[in-house]
């Protein structure tokens, strides 16, 4: 580092960094819609109008952020533990299909009081489940944690499909989903047709993941592990335990997905309801510095994004829906890959003020 910059203020590295890097992806997104033909300005007026002009338009954004915080929570944690977990997506799916088994097997007879817990818990096991293999692999075996994980999706997939197209398909249904859930496997709703209690699940997630990491000798261990395996060794961290219970929890927090999607949108277990949320979880932890405040709010982000960008394409014909997932992929590389460009200037202007 040059001897006339100095490390960024704490503020403007959690916050001001972001800020920066997001104004610097809608400056390029801006160039790209005035290219195509339309107006930069206009653009942004409907994609702010299309994610919180209404009362439907915010409940669409806080659904789809409901997803993104368990998603996103669930890369964090992986990440304090130096380890990367790319199998959100598996994971979710199925902690979709635990949930759906566990309501499909005792909706007619369980009350609300009792499904709704039961269901929820069964979403957290089965994704804690599904990871407890790579990890187990990562922490017995020596395997690669990206490469198990990432394998583990398309065997998800597989199994999926092979359930709801041979065991689980709702008799007399051309399409391959179970029969609709009874009432007492439903999540209430909050806002228009798709907001749910489960938004509150999530944000009860970020205090206890908080909690957990920050307060609790297990999290210590875990962000130990994560900085420096050697001195977590020393200080007498079981690296192994450590690896199980990160992936185990990550796991568990991506199949909370399935609440949102399954117990209060869909009402009954269908193919592809996960939506690539798994994956965009990475974009949503690393935006959020592996922080559950920070997570949520990169989540409302990147739900205003997908909602109003999909009223963007349908206002504006010629920006298409390829468009839009163009838009959302340069938020991730100006957050992600080019995080680190603006700290240079940023450093020779603090220092210059501070003289």
């Amino acid at each position: 580092m040059s001897p006339s910059r100095k490390p960024l203020p704490a503020w403007a590295d959690l916050a001001l960094v972001p800020l920066i890097n997001i104004a610097l992806a809608f400056i390029t997104i801006g160039i790209i819609v005035w290219l195509i033909g339309d107006d930069p300005f206009q653009a942004l007026k409907l994609l702010v109008i299309g994610a919180v002009g209404s009362l439907d338009a915010i409940g669409y954004t806080l659904y789809y952020a409901t997803n993104f915080i368990f998603t996103g929570l669930a890369v964090a944690v992986a990440f304090h533990a130096g380890l990367f977990n790319i199998g959100g997506e598996g994971q979710a799916y199925i902690g979709g299909l635990g949930c759906g088994l566990v309501i499909l097997a005792f909706d007619k007879v369980l009350p609300a009081w009792a499904m709704v817990p039961l269901g929820i818990v069964a979403a957290a096991l089965f994704g804690a489940a599904w990871a407890a293999v790579p990890a187990w692999l990562q922490a017995w075996r020596g395997s690669h944690i990206v490469i198990t994980t990432i394998m583990m999706n398309f065997v998800a997939s597989a199994l999926m499909v092979y359930m709801m197209v041979n065991v689980l398909i709702a008799p007399g249904s051309m399409t391959p989903q179970s029969r609709g859930f009874a009432p007492s496997g439903q999540l209430p709703a909050l806002m228009g047709p798709t907001l749910n209690y489960s938004i509150v699940l999530a944000l009860a997630c970020c205090v206890l993941v908080w909690i957990f990491l920050w307060h609790t000798p297990w999290g210590f261990a875990l962000r130990a592990m994560g900085h420096n395996r050697a001195a977590a060794i020393y200080a007498g961290t079981n690296l192994k335990r450590m690896t199980m219970v990160a992936i185990c929890l990550s796991g568990a927090l991506a199949g909370l997905v399935a609440t949102n999607e399954l117990m209060g949108v869909q009402h009954r277990l269908l193919l592809d309801f996960q939506a690539g949320y798994g994956f965009a979880g990475i974009a949503v932890a690393l935006m959020g510095r592996n922080h559950p405040l920070g997570v949520v709010l990169a989540a409302l982000l990147f739900g205003a994004l997908q909602q109003g960008g999909a009223e963007l394409a349908f206002d504006m014909p010629d920006i298409t829906r390829e468009t839009v997932v163009t838009i959302q992929g340069l938020v991730i590389l100006f957050s992600g890959a080019l995080e680190h460009l603006p700290r240079p200037w940023l450093q020779t202007l603090f220092s210059w003020r501070s003289r």
